[in-house]
């Protein structure tokens, strides 16, 4: 029995457990292999205090050795159901079962079905965080994949660095009002590699070239995971404490919410375990 399993290994889970460590709770990280994760492969990130131009391999490399040092324990693989069991919850991990008193929810935006070929080219031109990597394609050529409405102030970010921004949306949003970026009307359907290290965005009547392309998506409802959590669009609805609307369940992070930014997830992981003391001190 756990006091605590929390549900993801970036950012906001990291930093929850530490902070559940501190608080005399033992707890468990459940996460899938970090090298699948968009962090792992950023290359360079600018915006996290004290820790300039670091890799997201490097910054969660440092979160989990500080984790695993207080004493957090880790294991792999994918949490496919949470179910209630009274005074706790039953996390089904492969075919492992596990119980906790609470369960953070820290998995990040989940992840759908990706167009042909843009997971074999992610991190080599292919990329899911414009704030991340564009900077690396100032003065560049890019595109913007989109099949949402944070697609657009994405595209204009980097429309602020490019040269030239291609718009394609995936599904139905109001596209970006702005003539530093072209909308086109075609519908991505594969993404390929193309000459000069370039990438190809192939749709149903034409095939562009592009030193970058971005591929904007919304995180996927969670509510299959966990029956009866309380939504807010694709996001887990809580509140400034990060409780959920089910006992003891709290969530941080990218599943919380935007933005998606490794800052907003670490004080929100901070806030989950702080939460999650105080009311399994009083269950």
């Amino acid at each position: 029995m756990y006091d605590l399993i929390i549900v993801g290994g970036g950012p906001a889970a990291l930093s929850c457990g530490m902070t559940a460590r501190k608080r005399n709770l033992r707890c468990l990280v459940v996460a899938a292999d970090a090298q699948t994760g968009w962090l792992y492969k950023a290359e360079r990130l600018d915006n996290y205090p004290g820790m300039p131009k670091v890799s997201g391999k490097e910054l969660l490399r440092v979160f989990r050795a500080q984790a695993q040092e207080l004493g957090v324990e880790f294991m792999g693989g994918v949490a496919r159901q949470i179910q209630p069991m009274g005074d706790s919850y039953m996390v089904l991990v492969g075919n492992d079962v596990l119980e906790a008193r609470a369960v953070v929810l820290a998995m990040g935006a989940a992840r759908p079905k990706l167009l042909p070929g843009e997971e074999e080219l992610l991190g080599r031109g292919v990329s899911w965080c414009g704030t991340c990597d564009g900077m690396f394609y100032r003065g560049k050529r890019v595109a913007v994949l989109s099949a949402w409405h944070g697609g657009v102030e994405e595209a204009l970010f980097l429309a602020s660095l490019a040269s030239h921004v291609d718009y394609y949306t995936m599904a139905p949003h109001t596209p970006p009002a702005d003539e530093r970026i072209e909308l086109r009307g075609e519908k991505p359907l594969r993404l390929e590699a193309a000459e000069g290290r370039q990438i190809a965005v192939v749709t149903d009547g034409t095939t562009s070239d592009y030193d970058g392309v971005f591929v904007f998506r919304p995180a996927v409802a969670p509510d299959r995971m966990l029956p009866g959590l309380k939504l807010d669009g694709s996001f887990v609805e809580v509140d400034r404490a990060m409780r959920t609307s089910l006992p003891r369940v709290y969530a941080c992070g990218d599943c919380a919410g935007q933005p998606l930014q490794v800052a907003k997830a670490v004080g929100e992981g901070n806030i989950a375990a702080i939460s999650c003391a105080e009311d399994l001190a009083h269950a």
